[in-house]
């Protein structure tokens, strides 16, 4: 098949067996296009659709999204993962406030200078949105040309064969149904495991269907052994104000400007580290059962140390920016990373 029969049997497929009914698919815009967009980096359909809904409903503008402060949108965020798409995703509406006027850019070199937009988040939003003819590369797309080319090298390598088989297939027609068409495919049909190869629209040029290799194609990676950590959240709880102590993490790295339990090494004596971190006289703790909390790199196994004080007179004072008294019984305004949330509804 060649690059232009292969995009109208895409297109073909797509106006009849696409998912038109998402509903980032419906008023399209390039907030709702960019939104969807970044929630479905790393993330499942299934689990962006009602995140998805709930900001739209929070945040239906650009301009919400950048008035809003940084604990309204990781609060939504929240159980989504990979919290740096908030932040970034918040940060990017006000730069487009602040320097391009609330206009989204259009082209996919402006878009890349927003924080949180690669290459093929930039492509996919151009081509959605304004109808540009801008290739994307997202996990999807990777394994379609993968298989239709049968490229058996790590595809680690591969990037720069791909982007170019991606642009040649990019037609000038339509491509951004060509590009939803083609994230579509790799979802629905041209799936990791158990691709379902009959349905396949492009089957007739795929090299990988016809010479029966689509079960090794891509190429998998070496799996790696995942590191494992493990720490103690500390929860000081004032039963009697129905308020429990929580600090704001560092605004990067894992759980970047989420709110936390203090964080006690698994090493440490708490007795110790709370006089020295906090000046708190522990009179008794109970250490609830550990469990564990994956991550993409390593898994983090969480001890929950329900710790009594005689007086919490030295935290209260400590009540500022980043920490702060939390009252159990509002609606939560704040974002928590999973176990975090977990913790808070089991007090």
């Amino acid at each position: 098949m060649t690059p232009r029969q292969f995009a109208n049997s895409l297109l073909a497929w797509y106006d009849k067996q696409g998912r038109q009914s998402l509903p980032w698919r419906s008023d399209i815009s390039a907030y709702r296009v960019w939104v969807s967009e970044i929630m479905l980096q790393q993330t499942q359909v299934k689990t962006v659709i009602d995140y998805f809904q709930r900001f739209m409903a929070r945040f239906p503008k650009l301009k919400d999204l950048a008035s809003a402060n940084q604990d309204e949108v990781l609060n939504l965020w929240t159980g989504l993962g990979y919290y740096a798409r908030g932040r970034n995703l918040h940060k990017a509406a006000q730069q487009i406030v602040a320097q391009h006027g609330g206009r989204f850019p259009r082209t996919p070199e402006t878009l890349q200078a927003l924080p949180g937009i690669g290459r093929s988040t930039a492509g996919a939003i151009s081509a959605i949105a304004f109808g540009e003819r801008s290739p994307i590369l997202d996990g999807n797309v990777k394994r379609v040309l993968i298989r239709y080319y049968a490229l058996s090298e790590d595809p680690k390598t591969l990037e720069k064969q791909l982007w170019m088989l991606s642009d040649q297939h990019t037609p000038e027609e339509r491509p951004g149904d060509y590009t939803q068409a083609i994230m579509d495919l790799g979802a629905m049909l041209c799936t990791r495991t158990k691709p379902i190869c009959g349905l396949c629209p492009v089957k007739k040029g795929c090299q990988a269907y016809l010479g029966d290799r689509t079960h090794e194609l891509p190429t998998p990676r070496a799996k790696k052994t995942t590191p494992v950590r493990a720490v103690k959240m500390l929860i000081f709880h004032d039963a009697k104000k129905g308020c429990v102590f929580l600090k704001k993490r560092p605004p990067v790295g894992i759980w970047g400007g989420l709110w936390s339990f203090p964080e006690c090494p698994e090493e440490e004596n708490i007795e110790r580290w709370c006089e020295e971190n906090y000046q708190l006289s522990i009179k008794q703790k109970e250490i609830w059962p550990t469990f564990k909390h994956v991550f993409t790199h390593f898994q983090l196994y969480i001890t929950p140390v329900y710790v009594t004080s005689y007086e919490y007179k030295n935290l209260v004072v400590m009540d500022d920016q980043d920490h702060v008294w939390y009252a159990l019984a509002k609606t939560p305004d704040r974002g928590f990373a999973a176990p975090v949330k977990r913790l808070l509804a089991s007090l």
